[in-house]
């Protein structure tokens, strides 16, 4: 589904909070997109008519164009056995953490001023893996693989790829032990 915001900058890091306006305004330009891996991952649900012209390696994945959809995604992902979304319940780099299960920020009907949507982050409302449209219609295979119950839930406690011991479990769990 894509990160849709920036890691927030602490109170008065005035630098952080210019590099980070700075970084949202060009994430959408032909250099980012074309040399900075993060920024075709960035999918804002605030400026989506950009992303959809500007991003071309997450809308194909995602499938998010009904002209270009390749009916082999789906095919292929519903195909597998498993697929296990691992979230990490302290993340602060993929924003918002629920992107890991395939969930997007909402955009509030009275958005108006995107500094109040940064200021707000914290507060926004998600919208989990069954009511997005790439789910619903099933753009990649996600529901199909859902309904025979192919997709796993799970959560890893701590920061983004901070695993502890919670890899061990995984390992043992899906991919056959040690």
């Amino acid at each position: 589904m894509g990160i849709s915001d920036i890691p927030l900058c602490r109170p008065y890091d005035f630098l952080c909070q210019v590099a980070r306006r700075a970084a949202k305004n060009a994430v959408y330009g032909e250099w980012a997109q074309t040399n900075l891996v993060q920024a075709q991952y960035f999918r804002d649900p605030t400026n989506l008519e950009a992303y959809l012209s500007a991003n071309h390696f997450l809308t194909s994945i995602n499938n998010e164009i009904p002209a270009s959809r390749n009916h082999t995604y789906a095919k292929n992902l519903a195909s597998l056995n498993s697929l296990v979304l691992v979230l990490f319940t302290e993340d602060k780099t993929v924003v918002p953490k629920e992107s890991a299960w395939f969930g997007s920020e909402e955009v509030p009907a009275e958005f108006h001023n995107q500094e109040q949507a940064i200021l707000d982050s914290a507060a926004k409302t998600i919208i989990p893996i069954h009511l997005q449209p790439l789910y619903q219609e099933d753009w990649i295979g996600l529901r199909q693989l859902d309904e025979r119950g192919g997709i796993v839930f799970e959560t890893c406690v701590g920061e983004h790829m901070q695993m502890g011991d919670c890899w061990k479990r995984l390992v043992e769990d899906y991919v056959g032990g040690f």
